[in-house]
C-alpha cells in the first residue's frame, strides 16, 4: 500500500502560482503511475494531470492544459504539480493518487491509493 502525503496548498491571488508536492512511501515509487485530481463539493472527481512511471509521458485535463505541469523525481519519491496562472475556478481540494503500472492514462477508478488532499484557494 502506498502512503501519500500532499503539501503546498494555500491561498493565492488570481494569476499567481503554487507548487503542490506529494511524497510517497511504502513501495517502489518508480513502479507506480501518479496523478493529481481535484473534486469540488457535489461534483465528480476531475483529472488534473497524470504521469507515467518514468516521467516521460504526461496528460492533462482540458481546464488546466498550458497552465499546470506535472513532474516527478523518483529519487525523492515525490510527484509535483506546478500550477501557474491560477484562476478562482481552480479553488478546490487537490488529491494525489498512485496506481501500479507504467502507463500515463489510467482512469481515476484505476488509482488505488490516495492522499488526504490539500486545499487550494484562488482569490479574485
Amino acid at each position: 500500500q502506498v502512503q501519500l502525503v500532499e503539501s503546498g496548498g494555500g491561498l493565492v491571488q488570481a494569476g499567481g502560482s503554487l507548487r503542490l508536492s506529494c511524497a510517497a512511501s511504502g513501495v517502489t515509487f518508480s513502479m507506480y503511475a501518479m496523478g493529481w485530481f481535484r473534486q469540488a463539493p457535489g461534483k465528480e472527481r476531475e483529472v488534473v494531470a497524470r504521469i507515467n512511471w518514468s516521467g516521460t509521458r504526461t496528460n492533462y485535463g482540458n481546464s488546466v492544459k498550458g497552465r499546470f505541469t506535472i513532474s516527478r523525481d523518483n529519487a525523492k519519491n515525490t510527484v509535483y504539480l506546478q500550477m501557474n496562472v491560477l484562476k478562482p475556478e481552480d479553488t478546490v481540494v487537490y488529491y494525489c493518487a498512485a496506481t501500479y503500472g507504467y502507463l500515463s492514462d489510467y482512469l481515476p477508478s484505476d488509482f488505488r491509493s490516495w492522499g488526504q488532499g490539500t486545499q487550494v484557494t484562488v482569490s479574485s
